[in-house]
């Protein structure tokens, strides 16, 4: 994201409940990438927190290919690929459980720094306070909403991606079993 800045401090945010309301109801799980609907659809039961937009990540290896294809980079594969970032914006509550989450999602790059980043994005704050993103994509990019990897970077993003989304899955089943 091209305005991803390290995580900010909470501050209030009187409108929350309502910013949450408009945002469920606005939120078109049909245009979520189909792999991580899951994820998306899950958080809607986390009341201290929804999700703000998101992008499975996307491997464009061929000239024409579609820019927003799920296919995986070819087996085998040895020319550059344009990788478009993958990426899950919150808006969290402030309040304990919402920090508590905040803590948990921080924890996430820990599975590999140089390609998981986690901060706030600007042009998220101004809409929404107390925003967060986590994202994939390799340091060196990560101000980019799109790089152009080699393909050994490539298929280790693919990879970090895939378990990304695992992590997430594994963090919001957590985050609905936890006591209020």
């Amino acid at each position: 994201m091209e305005t991803f800045v390290a995580p900010k401090p909470f501050v209030e945010h009187p409108r929350y409940k309502k910013d949450r309301r408009d945002a469920l109801a606005e939120l078109d799980l049909d245009s979520i990438d189909e792999p991580i609907v899951d994820i998306v659809a899950g958080f809607r039961a986390v009341p201290h927190c929804f999700t703000l937009q998101s992008c499975y990540g996307h491997f464009v290896c061929a000239p024409g290919q579609d820019p927003r294809s799920l296919d995986p980079i070819p087996r085998g594969y040895a020319g550059r690929v344009r990788y478009r970032i993958a990426y899950i914006g919150f808006c969290l509550e402030n309040s304990r459980r919402g920090r508590a989450l905040r803590e948990s999602l921080a924890r996430v790059p820990a599975i590999d720094p140089g390609y998981i980043q986690f901060g706030s994005a600007d042009w998220f704050w101004k809409r929404h306070v107390n925003s967060y993103a986590l994202q994939v994509e390799p340091v060196a990019h990560q101000l980019k909403d799109e790089a152009v990897l080699d393909p050994g970077e490539a298929l280790h993003t693919q990879r970090v991606r895939d378990f990304f989304f695992g992590e997430l899955r594994a963090l919001l089943s957590a985050e609905l079993r936890a006591p209020d």
